[in-house]
């Protein structure tokens, strides 16, 4: 049997609770499911919001590919990758992989790698809004992003 992920691109919040029934509604064969969301951090007072950008119809893509490529690596049972775009302001969540599997390490290491490639491989641009209403520069990729993406190798 195929697994096929959900993959969302999208300017909307989404909502944890909803995405985490939509996999385990009715199934009694998942032993564990991990999921990580990412928010919009404020940098010390800082920052007020980021910019998100993406690249469509390639990112909803990249996402796919890689959510595949973790499904198969790990047998995971389902996956969920949603990454939105637009402006999201601190505090505001951006990003939501939840993994489900037999067993817990799988859904784990399904998660890390989904977030390690989603990070370095999938074209998303980051631009931060000040605090003081100056626009910020496009975050740059950073070193500790692509050695936690190598330790897949």
């Amino acid at each position: 049997m195929t697994i096929l992920p959900t993959i969302r691109v999208q300017s909307t919040d989404f909502d944890v609770a909803t995405e985490t029934a939509a996999i385990t509604n009715g199934r009694r064969d998942i032993g564990a499911l991990v999921s990580f969301t990412g928010l919009c951090r404020d940098e010390g007072g800082a920052l007020t919001a980021l910019e998100l950008e993406h690249y469509p119809g390639m990112a909803e893509a990249e996402m796919r590919r890689i959510a595949l490529e973790a499904i198969e690596r790990f047998q995971l049972q389902a996956l969920t990758a949603i990454h939105r775009f637009g402006r999201i302001e601190s505090g505001e969540q951006i990003v939501l992989v939840i993994a489900a599997s037999p067993h817990r390490q799988a859904a784990f290491d399904g998660a890390n790698f989904v977030m390690d490639y989603l990070k370095t491989a999938a074209p998303f641009w980051k631009k931060e809004h000040m605090q003081d209403g100056t626009s910020g520069q496009w975050v740059s990729a950073k070193d500790a992003d692509d050695r936690a993406r190598d330790k897949w190798s």
